[in-house]
């Protein structure tokens, strides 16, 4: 997501990898919903169901890739 930099970043800057969140394993935010499934329609894609938080990550990475929406 465009704002993990900064949500996801330690004090010396560097993001962490989302397996190392500590609410990783957690439901997905309202907002990655939203973002994943927005960027599943463009892709042409379906969001599989009972993804973590850190996988939705991986996902949006992966379709803001796949979309050039990450660029």
């Amino acid at each position: 997501m465009t704002d993990r930099t900064n949500r996801n970043a330690n004090p010396q800057g560097a993001i962490k990898d989302p397996d190392e969140w500590v609410t990783g394993e957690e439901p997905p935010t309202a907002a990655q919903e939203s973002y994943l499934h927005t960027l599943a329609r463009e892709a042409g894609e379906e969001v599989p169901e009972g993804l973590t938080k850190a996988e939705a990550s991986r996902r949006i990475d992966e379709l803001q890739a796949e979309t050039g929406r990450g660029q």
